[in-house]
């Protein structure tokens, strides 16, 4: 009974904890959390073709089919990894609550810019140019609220004649969509991503940060969950994969190749 009674202590201690360093008095996130989770899914353009670039040098005679596979399965395992070696360090004797709060909300960066980073290089196959940080960063928000996130966009897009949403809207966000829909769509989506993911986010913090070694179960099975959704919200997003790479894409990644490396420029 006493270790019952000492482990729920603990986890209340860890909930706490948690909710207050996301979420104010007034129960809205705190602006250094909310500016931290928006600065994580905003990947600019030159780290998509990077990744393309790097991907397609290791699987040179790759089709476009399979270079999505591939880009799903790194995404997959580096989230999986990410959250399980969180929840591994904070199973370390003299690594406190605080501490290990510290590196699962690190973790929760990580797994953010892990998707932007995937969910971009994705768009980028289906010839959606990532070049505009608003459609990007919306596109972004819209698929990790899975299907809150669709909703709102498919009401933001439907056609006031009464016809709905185009059924792939990855393409409409960052494509042809005006860029006034875009504006409300991403002000709209902002509000409520930071709510709901910080609320889901939250547990996972405590997930990761539970002693003796759990929070790497909790924390690598709950990464890879998120991640499998993720994938799955992508590939909705913007439907079948074109024949081959682009010719806008190829060109880009051609470019970059002759300018090198250091050619991209760090993250402001």
């Amino acid at each position: 009974m006493h270790v019952n009674l000492s482990a729920r202590s603990g986890a209340h201690r860890i909930t706490t904890l948690a909710a207050e360093s996301l979420f104010g008095k007034d129960r809205q996130p705190k602006p250094g959390a909310a500016r931290a989770l928006e600065r994580a899914i905003d990947v600019q353009r030159p780290l998509v073709l990077a990744n393309l670039r790097r991907l397609r040098r290791r699987n040179p005679s790759a089709t476009i089919h399979e270079l999505a596979h591939v880009l799903g399965r790194d995404y997959l395992r580096t989230v999986t990894a990410t959250g399980a070696a969180v929840g591994t360090t904070a199973a370390v004797p003299g690594v406190g609550t605080v501490a290990a709060l510290g590196l699962s909300t690190a973790a929760t960066v990580a797994f953010l810019e892990a998707t932007a980073l995937y969910a971009q290089s994705i768009a980028e196959l289906h010839g959606v140019t990532t070049h505009d940080p608003e459609r990007s960063r919306t596109m972004v928000m819209a698929v990790l609220m899975g299907e809150e996130g669709i909703s709102l966009v498919n009401a933001l897009l439907s056609n006031p004649s009464g016809r709905g949403a185009p059924e792939h809207w990855g393409k409409v966000v960052g494509q042809t969509a005006p860029a006034s829909v875009i504006r409300s769509l991403a002000g709209t989506l902002r509000r409520r991503f930071l709510r709901r993911l910080l609320a889901r986010q939250g547990s996972a913090l405590i997930g990761r940060a539970l002693p003796l070694g759990v929070g790497a179960v909790v924390g690598g099975a709950g990464n890879h969950m998120m991640g499998k959704a993720v994938i799955r919200a992508t590939h909705s997003a913007f439907g079948e994969l074109p024949t081959a790479v682009p010719g806008e894409l190829e060109s880009d990644i051609l470019a970059a190749d002759g300018a090198g490396e250091t050619a991209n420029p760090p993250r402001a």
